[in-house]
């Protein structure tokens, strides 16, 4: 079922998403400063891509620096990237069928406005993030 709910997801917004994480990836590494911030687009892009089989998990071993960094990342781009969220979950919610992608949409939001801190791990596999 989740194959099928991650193809769905693709072709209607998974793509879109993807490609907006991509750029403000690329745009945060342009300076040294926004390395890890890049890559964090990019490690929640490749969730965006193919939510479904995945859950974001908190770290245990994230401190202060994460916190001070999510405050950066959601000035920077996690505003923009929730906002995109918003939006393309508002509009899966039109149709019965798109009603769970949209819900799954929502579900990104807070990862997309907080993903330092964060680990993106099967949900086959809930206790493999290292804590």
């Amino acid at each position: 079922m989740k194959t099928i709910l991650n193809v769905i997801w693709l072709v209607l917004c998974g793509f879109w998403m993807f490609l907006g994480y991509l750029v403000a990836g690329v745009l945060l590494c342009v300076t040294i400063i926004g390395i890890p911030f890049g890559l964090a687009s990019f490690r929640i892009g490749r969730y965006a891509l193919w939510p479904f089989g995945h859950a974001a998990v908190e770290r245990r071993d994230a401190g202060a620096p994460s916190c001070v960094g999510n405050v950066l990342w959601l000035v920077l781009a996690g505003w923009w990237l929730a906002l995109g969220h918003i939006v393309t979950g508002l509009l899966l919610c039109v149709t019965i069928i798109g009603i769970p992608l949209g819900v799954a949409n929502f579900k990104l939001i807070p990862v997309s406005l907080l993903p330092l801190g964060r680990e993106i791990v099967r949900t086959d596999q809930p206790f493999t993030a290292r804590y």
